[in-house]
């Protein structure tokens, strides 16, 4: 990219959200202009030079159309997630308004996937030619929201790349090593979700939005495309090692050593008679337990200059995202000991 030619324009549609927020800084830092929609204030870590725009996907069409073509965004980043409970009434209208307004303005639609799709018989390694059979609602939604994608790209309404990951975790709160597997560091207890044994796939969400940069920024995309991402597949055990010496570097190690807990399944589905996000959980559960992991040849192929951040430094910067640095580290020692 040339001083004088103009920078190339993202839309990304949920800005604030965790994969919205670390999306537009890598767009920003690979020289892209950012329209950030948002509904409240941009969150803490927006890029400077981001436009923030308060406007629902429905009414940006128009705002948007009328801008010069230089100006008008080329990719339109879908990274509205609802909340959890409310999948099945509000994932697939979010994703079609996006879907829509990418058709409007003529730009490719990029979706983070994720492995739902392929159920609980899924093979312990998936690729893009993996057939999609759900066997949740939160699956089936996912396969119907990439089926649509694609005949809408196959009847050349628009272009369209779905790059699949496994669990998130970086870029803040909101995922598995927060909530559960860190929740209690600082009583010196790990908490992982399902067996040691089995691998889980993970992504480390700079990296995955790194990816994301790079399939956008291909001149020889295919009108439809494909990738899944290989981020870090691990077992338990592993995982959790690679915790404990992100915890060390950290300062954060307990004089007297971790203690690990599990998740408590069996209540949580106990509970989900009453609290419907608990009822969620459970039926998502068998990720834990199927082992999987995602092939990602054909994006290292397609996009060789991606580079991928170690287990342990993307754990590390992920502990420091969470607040859990040096001085805390310190203090928590202390009351430890």
């Amino acid at each position: 990219m040339t001083r004088s030619a103009p920078r190339p324009v993202v839309l990304i549609l949920g800005a604030n959200g965790r994969f919205g927020l670390v999306a537009a800084q890598a767009f920003d830092a690979a020289g892209w202009a950012v329209l950030a929609q948002v509904r409240r204030t941009a969150a803490a870590g927006m890029p400077a030079r981001a436009e923030q725009v308060r406007a629902t996907p429905a009414e940006l069409g128009a705002t948007l159309a009328g801008r010069p073509a230089a100006a008008r965004p080329s990719v339109v980043v879908h990274a509205i997630n609802p909340v959890y409970t409310r999948w099945e009434e509000e994932a697939l209208p979010m994703a079609r308004a996006g879907m829509d307004l990418a058709e409007r303005l003529g730009a490719r639609f990029m979706l983070p996937g994720n492995v739902y799709n392929f159920g609980a018989g899924m093979p312990a390694r998936i690729d893009e030619q993996t057939p999609q059979r759900p066997t949740t609602a939160k699956g089936c939604l996912r396969a119907e929201m990439e089926a649509e994608l694609e005949r809408r790209a196959e009847a050349g309404r628009l272009h369209a790349t779905v790059i699949t990951a496994g669990d998130f975790f970086g870029g803040g709160t909101g995922s598995w090593l927060d909530q559960a597997v860190v929740k209690s560091i600082g009583k010196a207890k790990l908490v992982y979700p399902g067996p040691l044994g089995t691998v889980h796939a993970w992504a480390y969400l700079p990296d995955l939005a790194r990816a994301f940069v790079a399939a956008a920024a291909r001149p020889d995309a295919e009108r439809f495309e494909r990738f899944t991402f290989a981020g870090h597949s691990l077992t338990g055990a592993q995982f959790l090692a690679a915790t404990q010496r992100a915890a060390a570097t950290l300062g954060l190690a307990p004089a007297r050593g971790w203690r690990h807990g599990r998740m408590p399944w069996r209540v949580i589905r106990a509970l989900g008679v009453f609290v419907p996000m608990f009822r969620e959980l459970a039926r998502m559960s068998y990720l834990w337990r199927v082992p999987h992991a995602l092939d990602g040849g054909k994006l290292a192929a397609r996009c060789p200059a991606l580079a991928s951040t170690s287990i342990d430094l993307a754990l590390v910067q992920s502990l420091r995202d969470l607040g859990l640095g040096q001085a805390a580290g310190l203090h928590r020692q202390a009351a430890l000991r």
